[in-house]
């Protein structure tokens, strides 16, 4: 069989992560809860006429809440495949996974007060 090209694999992969992106928002309520949220400070963006500074950082953010939600679910579905029973060292893996998503949300949060309290007052 034919090795398929660097650009065929490349394309495959786009299709591959369009396809996980899709699966991740279609079935995660959390990533539905921040896709809203997203657009909310999207929009909220536009209103206040946040500068090109502002938008990189709450893109940067969002991307970051974003895809550290995304590894968090790939996380949990892997320990739960591995072990479907309860065990305590796969709790610790999940909390820990679950921790990682809430330090880069306080910090996107943070990153959104920055931006939008002085615009406020």
């Amino acid at each position: 069989m034919p090795k398929e090209s660097f650009l065929r694999n490349r394309l495959n992969g786009v299709g591959y992560a369009l396809k996980g992106a899709l699966l991740l928002i279609r079935t995660e309520a959390s990533i539905k809860i921040q896709i809203f949220l997203t657009l909310v400070v999207t929009a909220a963006g536009f209103y206040f006429e946040i500068s090109a500074t502002e938008w990189i950082l709450q893109i940067l953010a969002v991307g970051l809440v974003l895809g550290i939600e995304g590894l968090n679910t790939a996380v949990e579905k892997l320990a739960d495949y591995i072990q479907p029973e309860f065990d305590p060292k796969i709790g610790f893996i999940k909390d820990i996974s679950a921790g990682a998503v809430m330090l880069v949300s306080i910090a996107a949060s943070i990153v959104g007060l920055i931006i939008y309290v002085p615009k406020l007052f």
